[in-house]
């Protein structure tokens, strides 16, 4: 249908972030054959009854201003407001966590059937675990 065709992503990309939290960025296409962005927030319910999205519609008038302004904020955390916390450790969480799961699925294929299959939940994190430790 053609009206389905303003919903279909042209391009998609999804970041993870924690156990609850998913970010996607879609391009969309107008009916004028134009591109926009939305970024999307899904948090899982607590209840376990779904997921809350939360969206945010970025048009290509405001792609440099929004980058810029994303920029400053980010890198006025990263430098004058904490400036000693190691901001790569959650790429080395999050890649080891898809390392493990890629070797459970290696090693579960190789299993015999019968024996359960181990979860693919992600490890919980060390340390203080609270909702701001987004490291899987």
């Amino acid at each position: 249908m053609e009206n389905d065709k303003k919903f279909e992503s042209v391009y998609s990309t999804k970041v993870r972030a924690g156990k609850r939290r998913t970010y996607f960025f879609d391009v969309r296409q107008t009916k004028g054959e134009d591109y926009y962005i939305t970024i999307t927030e899904s948090t899982k319910r607590f209840d376990g009854n779904g997921y809350e999205r939360h969206k945010i519609f970025l048009y290509k008038e405001d792609f440099n201003r929004f980058m810029n302004s994303l920029n400053d904020t980010v890198n006025h955390v990263k430098t004058d407001l904490m400036p000693d916390f190691d901001y790569e450790l959650y790429e080395r969480r999050q890649k080891e966590w898809e390392e493990k799961l890629a070797a459970e699925a290696a090693e579960g294929g190789s299993r015999e059937s019968g024996t359960t299959a181990e979860s693919t939940e992600a490890p919980e994190p060390e340390g203080d675990n609270t909702e701001e430790d987004i490291s899987w």
